[in-house]
């Protein structure tokens, strides 16, 4: 009962004329930028935060929650008309909805992908608004040693499961970690990383960084790569609204997607990938003729879309409840937390209850509008693939040039933003993850208070945090996580017939 007052309150506050209009500029936004090839959600975050810095806290979320849910609805465009997914968590839908496409069914496509992330995002957004709660009042049982444990595991599975290896996950982390040591020691007050220059005392802004990364360094990554040479086009053809048997074969596939997407989004390094895999496998292992599938079978794209919006709503959960992401966007999202110097956690719930419940509220509102924009608007998002891409790339530079110089009007922090945008190109050359980094960033100072805190209540004694059942067992996981790799590796190198004395 409390929960739903706490909801009724937050449509009170979504439903507010500015934050309705910020809703809908979110959602245009999302939806705009998923169908544009290669961009994602969190690119658009991290390039919109400098912007909305005038903004009031409430406003600003809820357009970025418009933003990251749209974003998982547009991305299935670009999928479907070009093969060419808009966002990582559209990869499996370009399978199906491609060939659909190709066989002059793409509005069908793209009518059950809009629908099934309709009903996903719904239902997981109900999801939601129960397991935050419940996991709110497991963090408020949790003490310095299992909260430095859990991130320490929070860490340890986004450097194991992203990237081609460990090692390369491993360096990225260290990365931000290094980053999040520069400034001052909040404790001791003695200059760390800063070789003797001023503007480093404060450290390094978390918005420099994610904005480097996502707008700055991916851009340049995919212009490298995919240059500025048009795509091709699938025209739209025939009637956009789905036969009995296109409903028959899609309803089911939208309810186990969300089933999957939405727990599989809350784990550490869940993210939209994982469960649009699995939705997709677990569609084609139930399908009465899996050889339809890669040859435009709708069930391949109905699953995987309503998984990928289920997903979303999934990484909201710990980062509201816990303070710690589980995907891309999530972790740029956390970052903007730190820019109006909020904390997500259990706390936050208790003293910006306002924030968290219109947030929540709005995703169901913005779950809505985006049936609206996306169904009978579907023409319009399709004549954004034609927007010349140099025209894309250069305007998205400019913008985060612009942005970031308006944080402080400091030259200094131009310096870094195409430093850290630099290393973010090389990185992704080298394929090594960039998440890591900005988590590394953002956990490396929790990690380093909790751990501190925990510390002074032992009286300097190391194994408190193993001997507390809960995060000894935490980190336990998160050594298992790291090694894991390296020991199956070692396994399948040994002969099968070796026997050893």
């Amino acid at each position: 009962m409390e929960t739903f007052l706490a909801l009724m309150h937050g449509f009170s506050v979504a439903l507010l004329p500015a934050n309705l209009f910020w809703a809908c500029v979110g959602v245009t936004l999302g939806t705009a930028i998923g169908v544009l090839p290669g961009i994602g959600p969190a690119t658009t975050v991290a390039l919109l935060m400098p912007m909305t810095l005038g903004l009031e806290p409430v406003s600003a979320f809820i357009m970025f929650a418009g933003i990251y849910y749209g974003a998982q609805y547009g991305g299935s465009t670009a999928s479907i008309l070009l093969n060419t997914p808009g966002e990582a968590g559209a990869m499996m839908t370009a399978l199906d909805g491609n060939a659909m496409a190709r066989k002059g069914r793409g509005a069908q496509a793209l009518a059950t992908a809009a629908i099934g992330s309709f009903i996903a995002g719904t239902i997981a957004t109900a999801g939601l608004t129960f397991a935050a709660p419940l996991l709110v009042e497991v963090a408020l049982r949790l003490t310095a040693p299992d909260y430095f444990a859990l991130m320490i595991l929070s860490l340890a599975t986004v450097t194991a499961v992203l990237g081609r290896s460990v090692f390369m996950g491993m360096a990225a982390l260290f990365i931000g970690l290094l980053l999040g040591a520069v400034g001052m020691d909040p404790q001791t007050g003695q200059a760390r990383f800063t070789f003797g220059i001023v503007e480093l005392l404060d450290g390094i802004d978390t918005v420099v960084v994610a904005v480097g990364l996502f707008a700055v360094g991916e851009t340049l990554y995919v212009a490298a790569k995919e240059g500025g040479a048009p795509d091709k086009i699938h025209a739209l053809r025939g009637s956009m609204w789905m036969s009995r048997e296109d409903w028959r074969r899609s309803w089911k596939p939208w309810l186990r997607g969300t089933l999957i997407g939405f727990p599989i989004g809350a784990m550490p390094a869940g993210g939209s990938e994982i469960p649009t895999i699995l939705s997709y496998t677990t569609e084609k292992r139930l399908s009465r003729n899996p050889q339809e599938f890669g040859e435009g079978a709708i069930e391949g794209v109905a699953g995987p879309e309503a998984a990928n919006n289920a997903s979303a709503a999934g990484a909201l959960a710990p980062l509201l409840a816990l303070g710690l992401p589980t995907s891309t966007t999530a972790a740029v999202m956390l970052a903007a937390f730190q820019q109006y110097g909020l904390r997500p956690g259990p706390m936050l719930f208790q003293s910006n209850g306002e924030l968290v419940w219109g947030l929540i509220a709005s995703l169901y509102v913005g779950n809505v509008l985006l049936l609206v924009l996306n169904l009978p608007m579907v023409g319009l998002w399709v004549r954004l693939l034609s927007i010349p891409k140099p025209w894309l790339y250069g305007g998205i530079l400019v913008f985060a040039t612009l942005g970031t110089y308006s944080l402080n009007g400091n030259p200094f922090d131009l310096v870094l933003l195409w430093g850290i945008g630099m290393l973010g190109l090389v990185l992704r050359l080298l394929d090594v993850p960039v998440v890591p980094v900005i988590l590394g960033l953002i956990l490396g100072p929790m990690i380093e208070q909790q751990m501190r805190r925990a510390l002074a209540v032992s009286q300097g004694d190391w194994s408190v945090f193993v001997t507390h059942p809960l995060s000894g067992s935490l980190l336990l996981l998160a050594l298992i996580l790291v090694l894991a790799p390296a020991v199956l590796r070692l396994l399948r190198r040994r002969p099968a017939g070796a026997v050893h004395p």
